[in-house]
């Protein structure tokens, strides 16, 4: 029997690990990027400065960002590590472009109102639950029913960033619209059961485990899709959650109605919401769980945003009498 082709393995080695579909196809990416760019060699005839190479042209000439760079040469080195299981001394030799330092863009509160008031219906609750919990958007809409929890006001966050679970707020305020909301979901998918569907991708080796479980109501996800597709994965016929493009398409279209000046994503209501919590008087550690940091310095970050001016500091002028303004 042949052996697989290489992306086949790379494809086979990055399911073992669990790795998302999302990293799966960044990474088959990069590796055919990197092995057209050398003309079509096979990596094990090639080395560090190939891949040197390799990534000076994505800096020079593609011009990528240093974030984008740094995805490239992780693809590469799981492709050398993990799959081809060549441990050379090159591989921690080779240098991580240095990610530029920026203040992230952080909402008013007034600015987050007037940005809701543009929603309704289910992005609305889907921007809300974002803004009020800290989600990142794709853990927002990977939500399942079971991670929930009315009576104690939480919601769990599973494998989020690092392969980490951890529980954050559910308001108070989005209790009963997000129980009429699950109400009309459970309809869809008793519909779908009823026509020989309902069944959920289950993650990791669940569905081998608990065969019955994809179709089980508290599994069902939160968001689910308007429709129903073809699963990449094994070919078939789910329910995916809702596609991640139409949440970023209505907080953008929000934003433009809402006349705000500042660029909004789903993400910036995410450092809202560390901002405003360390605004009210929260500590940042409590922050720093809630968000799912690893590191705590990652979180200081938002400490530079506060509404009192760089770095929280009062202007001297704000301490003083100036005297009216002068004539224009």
């Amino acid at each position: 029997m042949p052996s697989p082709r290489l992306l086949d393995q790379v494809r086979d080695r990055l399911r073992v690990k669990h790795y998302s579909m999302r990293t799966e196809d960044t990474y088959l990416h990069w590796i055919r990027r990197f092995i057209f760019f050398h003309g079509k060699k096979h990596p094990r005839e090639m080395g560090g400065a190939q891949v040197e190479a390799f990534l000076s042209h994505l800096a020079t000439s593609a011009r990528v960002a240093a974030s984008t760079q740094n995805q490239a040469l992780s693809a590469l080195l799981f492709l050398y590590r993990e799959v081809l299981q060549v441990d050379l001394p090159w591989l921690d030799g080779v240098v991580r472009a240095k990610r530029p330092k920026h203040v992230p863009v952080v909402l008013t509160e007034n600015e987050v109102r007037a940005l809701l008031a543009q929603l309704e219906g289910t992005r609305w609750l889907v921007v809300s639950l974002l803004y009020s919990s800290g989600m990142r958007l794709l853990e927002g809409l990977r939500l399942r029913v079971k991670d929930v929890d009315f009576e104690r006001h939480e919601i769990t966050v599973r494998d989020g960033k690092g392969a980490r679970d951890r529980v954050t707020m559910l308001p108070v305020r989005l209790v009963e619209p997000l129980r009429s909301h699950l109400a009309r979901v459970r309809v869809l998918h008793q519909r779908d059961l009823a026509e020989g569907y309902g069944e959920v991708h289950l993650p990791f080796a669940l569905a081998r485990k608990y065969p019955r479980a994809g179709r089980s109501w508290i599994w069902q996800y939160v968001f689910p899709s308007g429709s129903r597709s073809v699963d990449p994965a094994d070919g078939v016929i789910r329910r995916h959650h809702l596609d991640e493009k139409i949440v970023q398409r209505a907080v953008a279209a929000a934003a433009r109605a809402a006349a705000l000046a500042k660029p909004a994503s789903p993400h910036v209501l995410r450092h809202s919401f560390a901002t405003h919590l360390l605004q009210s008087g929260y500590d940042i550690r409590t922050v720093q769980e809630l968000l799912g940091h690893k590191d705590v310095s990652t979180t200081m970050i938002y400490t530079h945003v506060l509404n009192r001016g760089g770095r929280g500091v009062l202007s001297p002028l704000d301490r003083i009498d100036p005297g009216p303004a002068p004539d224009k």
